[in-house]
């Protein structure tokens, strides 16, 4: 009896917090401040790692990891079969 009283409670509770959270409605410069914030956030560590970084050893360190980019050990190559020309092949064989 106590578990079902507690389901009631808990599902009573989550239903006003939902009725009550439609009606609820921020103005628009809440919602730009909230997008600015989580665009700083989610970038934190390229905007303040940046300024503790020596300058030097940043621009350093770019360009060995673009010169290991630009050398690969094999190429990618493949060759692209045409349908049309291999259904004709197949029927000249047949």
């Amino acid at each position: 009896m106590k578990v079902w009283l507690a389901c009631f409670v808990v599902l009573f509770a989550l239903a006003e917090f939902f009725d009550w959270l439609q009606g609820f409605a921020l103005p628009l410069p809440i919602y730009i401040l909230g997008g600015a914030f989580l665009a700083v956030a989610s970038n934190y560590d390229k905007i303040i790692g940046s300024y503790f970084n020596d300058p030097t050893m940043a621009a350093s360190s770019d360009q060995a990891h673009l010169d290991a980019l630009n050398q690969s050990s094999s190429p990618i190559s493949f060759t692209v079969a045409n349908s049309v020309e291999n259904s004709q092949l197949s029927e000249t064989h047949q």
